[in-house]
């Protein structure tokens, strides 16, 4: 028996234009076969040329009599039930987040198996290992590479060197000549040998490529300084890392300083950064230290991983002048390109006017 269409507020023409604009394929065919009928037409012609038998069409009526046109998109079916809770899932996410105690848990990085296992003991649900990957994927997270840190790391010096850059800059500048215009330097050195590293290379899914590494232990030290705002750099290339090569490095940056310009130089707290007797800094250089086992502040960091992904690796290096041609190679085509040197460089925290 027919069930009568009791929506009075589509016709014909409504539904149609309503299964064009819909993006649900089988919704569309169940709005024109209800227009079809609206128009007039047998029941079982409207089933026929929407892809279905005349009973299906009455259960389809019946949805529409009851929910309107949102009744007729297609419903998904459920699935299982969740194994874990919404609150457990997050509980999940801050296990992982915090890392295992070693202690406690006996393991010093999470892996799918000991998640699994937590799992087990804290929630009483037994999961394959695969299943646990799931969830730590649909938490948004997934497998990196931690960047080491020094464990006298200080957060806080950091972010108050940051917060009070402008401070900073104006006491190290201190006995300078009043609007002397002021350039922020960056410096640091960076070992480059034999033993090099290795840099991600595209390869197929699965695979594991191959990369040259040599195993002999030559090696020479870049000292290298960057002006992010003029994009200029200045570098020595040296065989060790001493107050004797900075003083070197030093006098060569002061080369590099504009005319009439005085250059804050930030650098690290190594030994050879110290002030003393035995460091000649440049009347026109002026050193400010960052905080203690910060690397992260100093973007000469990222200088170095640049070129050592580009320039310095995946190469045999016969003899130790192999070594300085490849280094000098590397810093010329840096420096010959002004804005890529700005755009690793700069440092939105550091760009004050004194």
């Amino acid at each position: 028996m027919a069930v009568a269409i009791t929506r009075m507020e589509y016709d014909a023409a409504g539904l149609r234009d309503l299964a064009v604009r819909s993006r649900d394929a089988a919704q569309s065919r169940r709005l024109l076969a209800i227009a079809m009928v609206l128009d007039g037409g047998s029941r079982e012609h409207a089933a026929r040329q929407a892809g279905m038998d005349r009973q299906t069409l009455r259960d389809w009526v019946h949805r529409f009599n009851e929910l309107g046109v949102d009744g007729l998109i297609s419903r998904c079916a459920p699935g299982p039930a969740p194994k874990l809770t919404a609150a457990q899932m997050e509980e999940l996410r801050a296990l992982v987040l915090a890392g295992p105690d070693p202690e406690l848990h006996h393991v010093v990085r999470w892996r799918c198996a000991d998640l699994r296992d937590e799992v087990a003991r804290r929630f009483g649900v037994v999961v394959q290992e695969r299943a646990v990957g799931k969830w730590l994927r649909k938490l948004g997270l997934t497998r990196l590479q931690p960047r080491p840190y020094h464990p006298k790391k200080d957060p806080a010096a950091e972010e108050a060197f940051k917060k009070n850059f402008c401070s900073l800059l104006k006491q190290a500048l201190l006995g300078t000549a009043i609007g002397m215009p002021v350039e922020i330097w960056w410096q640091d050195e960076a070992r480059v040998g034999q033993q090099g590293t290795h840099a991600y290379v595209w390869a197929p899914v699965g695979a594991r490529p191959l990369m040259v590494r040599d195993n002999r232990h030559d090696s020479a030290y870049i000292f290298g300084a960057i002006c992010p705002q003029r994009g200029a750099g200045a570098a020595m290339i040296t065989p060790a890392a001493n107050t004797e090569m900075m003083n070197l490095h030093l006098a060569e940056i002061s080369t590099q300083v504009a005319p009439g310009a005085v250059a804050v130089l930030l650098c690290d707290r190594a030994g050879w950064h110290q002030p003393g007797a035995d460091l000649q800094v440049p009347d026109n250089i002026r050193l400010l230290h960052l905080p203690p086992y910060s690397p992260e502040l100093n973007p000469m960091e990222n200088v170095w991983d640049y070129l050592r992904q580009n320039k310095l690796c995946a190469t045999v290096w016969g003899s130790y002048a192999d070594i300085v041609e490849a280094c000098r190679v590397a810093w010329n085509w840096l420096i010959a390109d002004p804005t890529r040197i700005q755009s690793i460089g700069t440092r939105h925290w550091a760009e004050v006017n004194v």
